[in-house]
């Protein structure tokens, strides 16, 4: 018997909300306080709760591992904005991807698209094998995933847009394929936000987030979670969460849900940043390429117009530039509003060059093979003015690439 013998059914939606997302994102998971009418939550920084009996607690909460008022609230907002009947908040978007991966038995298979974000590729070659869970990594996912599937292959893990070449997904490709071998689908969303993708209404099994990036959106949390539609799958997940305790604090839980009201705001801003940041660099004479799912240049353009919200690119995006890693390491160091550091999706906005940040653990053979030079800038865009970004973007292109001929020429002149 075969994997083909069993194939699985896309889970069923949660009910079509009532709200459009920014009014769910205000309001999903925020009731009033009902003792004192508070219009936003409490901290309940508690990590006990009283018994009237043994065994017989006040309310509903026992032990703030195993549940906290400030969680809960924040799992139901996400839940909401995803479209998903469940959510469940994990102490960082690694921890999601371990308790996922966790959740696999012994000996299953994973099949993964080959760009990953670096720290889910350590997880998935250097932790899953421990407890005997094998990954196999393939850059053209739609094409070849029959090719991969062996009776052993339980999941399949997407990134859509991926981490950092902004390759895209389509994901009910990827499911229609998956689920008629009875194989679940994940998608890592983080990427896009909620706001801009939607995982599950294409058909996904998870979908999962670095709470750290978009959601939270000001740089000041580190948290993950996962959404899904399903009752067997909230059993499982929901007793690893308590089993393992990868959990937020409650404090982390206020901050995050505070950040996830305005992401439609914050999403829709870095969009047009990003936008324009993408447009000014693909016309430099001084950029080799440029990775951003919003132009019309972009080779899944058509994947973006039919999964985006509005066909949006997201506030993300990449390019490689001329002169190489030098020139990639002095243009991160020439900018004065863009910030050199790792992480992506908060108010500013920040630069990186992945080959030696994000993805410097991966070999540079395997990196290069899905994009991953070392002349290759990742930009998060914020949101900023975007005429100053731009102006930021154009004044280091010409530090980091036409300065550096200029000092060489007039150094051979005098040498000469």
């Amino acid at each position: 018997m075969t994997v083909a013998d069993h194939p699985i059914a896309t889970p069923p939606r949660a009910p079509s909300p009532v709200h459009r997302f920014g009014t769910l994102a205000v309001h999903a998971g925020a009731e009033h306080d009902p003792s004192t009418g508070a219009v936003i939550e409490p901290i309940s920084l508690s990590t006990t709760f009283a018994q009237t009996a043994v065994g017989k607690p006040v309310g509903i909460y026992e032990y703030s591992r195993s549940s906290n008022p400030n969680r809960d609230n924040f799992e139901k907002a996400v839940a909401a904005i995803e479209h998903a009947k469940y959510a469940l908040a994990f102490a960082s978007g690694s921890a999601t991807t371990a308790i996922i991966l966790q959740s696999l038995a012994s000996g299953s298979h994973v099949i993964s698209v080959s760009d990953v974000y670096g720290g889910t590729h350590r997880y998935f070659t250097q932790v899953a094998k421990a407890h005997g869970v094998k990954v196999t990594f393939t850059p053209e996912i739609e094409v070849d995933i029959r090719e991969h599937i062996t009776p052993e292959t339980k999941l399949v893990w997407i990134e859509s847009p991926s981490n950092p070449t902004l390759r895209l997904v389509d994901i009910r490709a990827v499911v229609s394929a998956a689920h008629q071998h009875g194989i679940m689908v994940v998608v890592d969303n983080t990427f896009l936000s909620p706001y801009v993708q939607n995982p599950l209404d294409h058909g996904a099994d998870i979908v999962v987030h670095s709470v750290t990036k978009y959601i939270n959106g000001h740089s000041d949390v580190v948290m993950g979670v996962a959404a899904f539609n399903s009752d067997a799958m909230k059993e499982r997940l929901s007793f690893l969460q308590n089993a393992i305790g990868a959990v937020p604090s409650a404090f982390d839980s206020w901050l995050a849900h505070r950040g996830l009201k305005t992401l439609h705001l914050r999403a829709r801003e870095a969009t047009v940043n990003a936008t324009a940041v993408a447009k000014t660099l693909e016309a430099s004479p001084h950029v080799v390429a440029v990775n951003y799912p919003g132009l019309d240049s972009h080779p899944h353009r058509k994947i973006a117009i039919k999964q985006h919200r509005d066909g949006m690119g997201g506030g993300m995006l990449s390019f490689r530039i001329k002169g190489g890693h030098a020139a990639a390491e002095r243009f991160c160091q020439c900018t004065s509003l863009f910030t050199l550091a790792e992480s992506l999706g908060g108010i500013e906005s920040l630069v990186e060059v992945p080959s030696s940040m994000t993805h410097a653990g991966i070999p540079k053979e395997q990196r290069e093979a899905v994009g991953v030079f070392d002349d290759l800038v990742r930009v998060s865009c914020g949101i900023e003015d975007a005429e100053d970004l731009k102006a930021d973007v154009l004044q280091a292109l010409e530090k980091a690439v036409v300065w550096p001929k200029i000092t060489n020429g007039l150094n051979g002149l005098a040498a000469s």
